[in-house]
């Protein structure tokens, strides 16, 4: 008796931040998404360093961040034999990148998983989960059997558009100009749902328009996930979720997880704080004395001034940002809080067990608070103030999407 007693006193004297970081221990923590440079993935520079990169390896341990989706992305381009070729040679060599980190640099730190089992595994052996997730399926081509060739890679969700229309799926940029090019689906894209289903891939709505998400929900035996979304309620975003899809999400049985990118989530805060740093970061790069370009610009830069820009862009943010904390008048960014706003509001909307975390890490993402993967712990902090339990937060974090792949790998078993 004298031991439960104490064991009480314990548990009434653990602080709020006590308990944070214990359920943060105890928890399988999962980022849906974050993209990768491959030039990062080399014997020399990899992510058994403490890179400029949002996510690496010594970060998550940091933060405690146990799982992390490393991104197969490709830039939408023309849909004729030339463009597809191009991009699988890009997709298929970010599909390499990821194998070398998990094979070659770090076997000891990190392992690629390929279903739930996996990732409960590795977590118990002390090690890091890499998963992989395809951004936009116009690598594919036409030829609807390279969804098994990425499945074998290791592809456990597909997203079938990005920015722009691709030869599955209308996006949800189409919103801009009202200019659709399949009115959703194309046939084409009708038949990769099916396959996807089939192979046991959980496809991804985030990037695709609101007409093709629907009929990709009407079509699915599986439950779907949005792997990068928020609430439009909230902030009204062509990638951000309205409150009918969040209802047919629910009832598909799926996953929405919601982002912490600054301008899905606040957008008068993320256009004050944004043309703030604009101005910060043009300054620094000229003294540094690279070009600087808007995201709005990028579609018209050459390879090389990309590959240029991507390699100086976490130099320029690092030393910016280091100007502005030390600024007072600086507007207020986006914040661990207003992310959670999102999380409260569609919970509340579809229940707990349909919402998920992403931060987009190196794709845009990140925002203060959250800013790279070191500072996980924040979002646990946060969801513990909010007043989630520890069960709630388990399945925020890691638990309704792993019970989504898990659903969508039965569903494949019974078909194939």
């Amino acid at each position: 008796t004298l031991f439960s007693c104490n064991e009480k006193k314990t548990k009434v004297m653990e602080t709020t931040e006590e308990r944070a970081k214990r359920i943060h221990e105890n928890t399988i923590t999962l980022d849906t998404h974050d993209d990768i440079n491959t030039k990062n993935f080399t014997d020399s520079v990899n992510y058994t360093q403490r890179l400029d990169t949002q996510i690496n390896l010594p970060k998550m341990e940091e933060g405690g961040l146990d799982v992390a989706w490393l991104i197969v992305y490709t830039g939408q381009d023309s849909l004729n034999a030339e463009g597809y070729a191009k991009a699988k040679e890009n997709a298929l060599d970010k599909f390499a990148a990821i194998r070398r980190l998990c094979e070659e640099y770090a076997p000891d730190k990190m392992e690629l998983a390929y279903t739930s089992d996996d990732v409960r595994r590795i977590v118990a052996s002390g090690k890091k989960v890499a998963m992989i997730g395809v951004e936009n399926a116009y690598p594919i081509g036409e030829d609807i059997s390279a969804f098994e060739e990425y499945h074998e890679l290791g592809a456990r969700y597909i997203s079938l558009s990005h920015n722009g229309h691709s030869q599955f799926s209308d996006s949800n940029t189409g919103e801009k100009d009202s200019i659709w090019l399949h009115n959703g689906l194309s046939d084409l894209g009708k038949e990769a749902v099916m396959e996807m289903n089939r192979l046991g891939i959980m496809i991804d709505v985030s990037h695709p328009s609101k007409v093709a998400m629907k009929q990709m929900i009407a079509m699915s035996k599986a439950p779907i996930i949005a792997s990068h979304s928020s609430a439009r309620a909230l902030c009204d975003h062509s990638r951000n979720l309205d409150d009918e899809q969040l209802m047919l999400i629910k009832q598909n049985g799926g996953v929405v997880q919601t982002v912490a990118f600054s301008s899905y989530l606040n957008t008068e805060k993320h256009e004050a704080k944004a043309a703030f740093m604009k101005g910060i970061y043009e300054q620094v790069a000229d003294s540094l004395g690279f070009e600087w370009f808007e995201r709005s610009q990028f579609s018209g830069l050459t390879d090389a001034q990309k590959g240029t820009f991507m390699e100086n862009y976490p130099k320029v943010v690092l030393i910016g940002k280091g100007i502005v904390a030390k600024n007072p008048e600086a507007p207020k960014g986006v914040t661990v809080s207003d992310f959670i706003d999102h999380i409260d509001y569609i919970v509340k909307l579809i229940g707990i067990d349909h919402v998920g975390i992403s931060s987009d890490f190196d794709g845009g993402g990140g925002i203060e608070g959250w800013s790279d993967a070191s500072e996980t712990f924040n979002v646990t902090l946060e969801l513990i103030k909010r007043g989630y339990t520890e069960k709630e937060i388990e399945q925020l974090w890691s638990g309704n999407l792993l019970r989504v792949l898990d659903e969508v790998q039965a569903l494949s078993k019974t078909m194939s």
